[in-house]
Formats: C-alpha cells, structure tokens, sequence
C-alpha cells in the first residue's frame, strides 16, 4: 500500500506541475507570436527602404554614366 501512496503523491507533483505548465503556456505563446508579427512588418518597411535606395543608386549610376562624356583622345586612339 506504501508503494501505491507514493506512486500517487509522484503523479500529484507531476500533474501540478503539467497544470502550471497548462496554465502559463497561452501566454508565452502569444506573447512569441505577437513579436514575430511585429518583426515581420519592421522586414516588411526595411525591404521597402531598401528597394527605394537601390532604385535611388541605380538613377544616380545610370545619370553619371551619361553625364560623363568619353574624351575623343580615347576613342580615336586607345593605349596598347
């Protein structure tokens, strides 16, 4: 009957245990969901920033390239 007692006083402390678990679980799991959710939209302006500066660097790359005019030195006789 002694082993029977503490078979049962070990599934008590486990159970109590599982029940705060149970219990605290609802929280950490929304508390996590609510973070990812708040990075993925600070991703989401990052990306678009990104993209804004690439096009921004991509304008300024393609406007000096064509502001730049070739000497007609070059042209006419290139350095072997």
């Amino acid at each position: 009957m002694e082993v029977f007692g503490g078979f049962m006083m070990m599934l008590t402390i486990l159970g109590f245990f599982l029940t705060v678990i149970w219990f605290i679980l609802p929280f950490v799991i929304f508390n996590i969901k609510g973070r990812v959710e708040r990075t993925l939209v600070l991703l989401e302006e990052m990306d678009k920033r990104l993209v804004a500066i690439e096009a921004t660097l991509k304008a300024r790359e393609a406007t000096t390239v064509h502001e730049q005019p070739i000497p007609a030195a070059e042209v006419a006789a290139p350095e072997e």
